[in-house]
């Protein structure tokens, strides 16, 4: 098993068209997900039943799981365990402290005029976690901690319902939960639970303002479809690593970063760009001796041979800072020689993780960085999950009599120019008047 390669040497193409990229056809599964996400919002919970049954295999005996259950999956929770999770959540908790909370803003432009900039949070949002292939407990933290930061008054959390765990969902997401002080857990999955949250059912759980969180094809597709109805993060793809590297790169360590990427999904992409054809050969020499020493290895085979997957052999670093730029991972390593210099010139990435010591893995759990990322390209124009996902701004403005005397003439030539009197007139309406005079 190899990964294969793209020899871009000598050449300056368009980057976009020759790094290896994953199908990911959202609107395909949109004809899918619609159906199910009307029938949730006309059938309520019968029709959570009907999807959990067809979809999970097990329809639990309720869909919000007792409060009870999850301190008694918190209590239970190996003591190595819920130790790694708390001290993951405190430094979580300490970036996101630093990410900005919610206030006021305020900028006289002129005298007695001010502009405030108001910052507040979401009222209610609701927080998908994926139970497929892994219980991603980590996408609790990584969903709760910052919209709690943020000062999020109603948090909801939905993860699919299991049959392993007599229709609940898997104890770890469960016990997260409680640690983190989240009491309304729901055991819906899939593109359900994205209509369950952006419609409500009546009796069950109240419609959230926003929905965030990763997902597969159907979740994503059921976050375009309902974007509108209700407010989203992002339209999360398959995850994906870049590894940008030269001949500084410890082999080992690229091969082991480009296969802990491969064990999320078959859809997976692993990327390795670099100016060293000795790396390159040494890395794929690597990869078969390494994935067979680990489980899934039909999942992580899967996608390194994957057309998502691939290295790519540039001439040197500039030529490879243009490829990452162009693939805009949604986690990138830089492990070349001056790695911090070097990830500081990336202009594209959802995370960049800089040198030998830092692994993508260190940041999907304990680095304190977020984990939910933009995919397939889209960190060009888009962020992870932080505070400021979870609130939204307004200007307050707050002009004196004075104030828009002085400004006035310049907004009734603005106005006159784009050809709105209406607008004018109610400018000069206010300023045509002798200070003091009223109607």
């Amino acid at each position: 098993m190899k990964l294969r390669v793209i020899d871009v040497r000598g050449t300056s193409p368009d980057y976009r068209t020759v790094v290896p990229r994953g199908a990911f056809d959202v609107e395909h599964a949109l004809a899918t997900v619609k159906p199910i996400c009307d029938a949730v919002a006309e059938r309520g919970e019968h029709a959570l039943a009907e999807f959990a049954e067809r979809f999970d295999g097990v329809v639990p005996s309720q869909f919000r799981v007792p409060v009870e259950y999850l301190a008694q999956c918190a209590k239970e929770l190996a003591p190595q365990v819920r130790a790694a999770f708390e001290e993951s959540i405190r430094r979580r908790r300490a970036v996101a402290q630093a990410e900005g909370t919610p206030g006021v803003v305020s900028v006289e432009v002129a005298e007695g005029a001010v502009i405030e900039t108001k910052t507040s949070p979401v009222a209610r949002v609701g927080l998908y976690v994926p139970g497929g292939l892994a219980p991603l407990s980590s996408s609790v933290l990584m969903n709760v901690v910052p919209a709690q930061v943020a000062g999020v008054e109603s948090l909801a959390v939905a993860t699919p319902p299991n049959a392993a765990f007599g229709g609940w969902p898997h104890p770890s997401i469960l016990g997260l939960c409680h640690l983190l002080g989240v009491d309304e857990v729901y055991a819906v999955g899939g593109a359900q639970a994205i209509a369950m949250f952006a419609y409500g059912v009546e009796g069950l759980c109240a419609p959230v303002d926003l929905v965030t969180g990763p997902g597969n094809i159907y979740v994503v597709a059921a976050k375009r479809l309902l974007r509108g109805v209700v407010g989203i993060d992002a339209e999360a793809g398959p995850t994906e690593i870049a590894v940008l590297a030269d001949d500084q790169a410890d082999p080992a360590f690229v091969a082991a970063d480009l296969i802990s990427q491969a064990e999320h999904d078959p859809m997976a992409g692993s990327v390795l760009v670099t100016d060293s054809p000795d790396l390159a050969e040494r890395v794929n020499a690597l990869l078969a001796d390494q994935v067979s020493e680990l489980d899934h290895t039909d999942r992580i085979e899967t996608a390194l041979t994957g057309p998502q997957s691939a290295i790519v052999l540039v001439d040197d670093m500039e030529q490879g800072l243009k490829v990452v730029d162009a693939y805009g991972a949604e986690h990138l390593e830089v492990q070349t020689g001056d790695a911090r210099a070097v990830a500081h010139r990336v202009k594209n990435a959802g995370a960049i993780f800089i040198g030998p010591w830092a692994p993508v893995p260190l940041g999907d759990y304990s680095a304190g960085s977020t984990h939910v990322l933009p995919t397939a390209g889209a960190s060009r124009y888009s962020s992870g999950l932080t505070v400021r996902s979870f609130c939204r701004t307004v200007h307050l403005i707050d002009y004196d009599e004075a104030a828009l005397r002085e400004v006035g003439p310049t907004v009734v030539t603005f106005a006159r120019e784009e050809g709105l009197p209406g607008h004018a007139a109610a400018i000069t309406v206010r300023t045509a008047r002798e200070q003091g005079d009223r109607w």
